[in-house]
């Protein structure tokens, strides 16, 4: 039985006693939520990981995307980046790979994470057969067994994409700048056919319940610029995933809805709530979002603006992003960047959505700069080795004080005071 057919007889399961233990919620409030189609758990149970939740009244997630490309397709430099991924914060990661040893690679992936891990498992068929002529239906749907059969945790198919949705497109700046939605739409021009993660998805629906595989239900139309944001397209498809989000869930399928993308800041509240009207609460993952066009090399801060936001208003998971987003293959630092930007976005979201317990770490930083306490504050840093590289470049680390103020420090001043006067 999955973890949705579980909750729904009302039966905790290890796995919603294990996530219980690091929520502010307690075993049996997640198991009525994902009863409801608002929480998932992601844990596969071919993978040996510590299970995650996403969704209502839970810590903000993310997630960092790691994978070969034709250009670098070193395994030992992706298990570098998974390493890094999870001692810098991410809480699950996604196997992009599109080059090299594609199979090999992610099941070396998820043998060494102790993290739930995700694919894209369109981009396998599409490297195996790139001729849009020759792929077939069944070679679609062949890499999606062959990922859940390897005991990847979570999914995204494009199954919302649908013929429907591209004269729609015609006004975009950007047209489609997801790969697997591009190549689906390539495919259905040529084969003058319906996308058939559309029409075959019972099928997809089968083999995820088998191993209890979550269903990242994929925006394949999202925007990819300000201009194309919130547009007819996308909310198109937004809608049709809500329709196949309720079909999962009657099939006892955990899934949660992908979201933009490019989005301004004036309308990123505005496409949460519509996500979460269409798609009847079910938790939503959003890339960034970005809300501004001309900052490459800091897309990373750029998702990280949009992605407090996002998580603020309802968003329950955030996919990051690095400097090299729509520059090129992320390397180990970048990955570091890019989980360090997004874990900021989460942990202010929630300390704003009065988690339980969110700031914490916060005020003993606080108590730590309040009593020049440096070895407390490196602790208690989301990177404490680049804390204390930095005090150390400015030749302050053999100091009390900073290089900033020196002996006009504040938080000096503020102890003498508190010493002098008893307190």
């Amino acid at each position: 039985m999955t973890q949705l057919e579980h909750a729904r007889e009302n039966r905790i399961t290890p796995e919603m006693e294990s996530v219980a233990q690091r929520e502010p919620r307690a075993a049996e409030e997640i198991c009525r939520d994902i009863a409801a189609g608002r929480t998932v758990i992601c844990k596969s149970d071919l993978h040996d990981c510590v299970p995650v939740a996403i969704g209502a009244g839970l810590a903000i997630k993310i997630n960092a995307n790691i994978g070969t490309s034709g250009y670098n397709a070193d395994p030992a430099l992706e298990l570098e980046k998974l390493a890094a991924s999870v001692r810098y914060g991410a809480d699950t990661v996604m196997d992009l790979s599109t080059g090299g040893d594609i199979r090999g690679m992610r099941r070396l992936i998820v043998k060494e994470s102790r993290v739930p891990v995700g694919t894209v498992p369109i981009y396998e068929a599409i490297v195996k057969e790139p001729d849009v002529a020759a792929i077939t239906e069944d070679d679609f749907l062949a890499s999606i067994r062959m990922h859940i059969d390897d005991g990847v945790d979570f999914i995204t198919v494009h199954c919302g994409i649908t013929r429907a949705c591209v004269p729609l497109l015609e006004s975009r700046i950007m047209g489609v700048v997801s790969r697997g939605g591009s190549f689906l739409i390539k495919w259905m021009l040529h084969h003058e056919k319906e996308n058939p993660l559309y029409t075959r998805y019972d099928e997809i629906l089968a083999m995820a319940k088998e191993h209890d595989v979550v269903l990242s239900l994929g925006d394949g139309l999202r925007p990819g610029c300000l201009a194309d944001a919130t547009d007819s397209a996308q909310i198109e498809e937004l809608k049709t995933l809500g329709e196949l989000a309720a079909r999962a869930k009657a099939a006892g399928v955990q899934v949660m809805i992908e979201g933009p993308g490019h989005v301004p800041l004036h309308m990123i509240k505005e496409n949460i709530e519509l996500q979460k009207k269409y798609c009847d609460g079910a938790p939503f993952y959003v890339l960034g979002p970005l809300v501004t066009d001309i900052s490459p090399g800091y897309d990373h801060l750029t998702g990280a603006i949009g992605g407090a936001l996002a998580a603020y208003y309802g968003a329950d998971y955030l996919c990051y992003l690095t400097p090299t987003e729509h520059l090129g293959l992320p390397g180990v630092q970048d990955v570091i960047d890019g989980v360090i930007a997004s874990k900021i976005a989460a942990h202010a979201a929630d300390i704003a959505r009065g988690i339980p317990g969110s700031r914490d770490r916060d005020d003993a930083m606080s108590r730590a700069r309040a009593n020049l306490d440096w070895e407390g504050m490196y602790r208690q840093s989301l990177n404490p080795d680049r804390a204390r590289e930095l005090r150390a470049r400015a030749g302050a680390d053999d100091l009390e004080v900073c290089t900033m103020c020196g002996e006009f420090c504040s938080a000096r001043i503020n102890r003498e005071c508190r010493t002098r006067y008893g307190k």
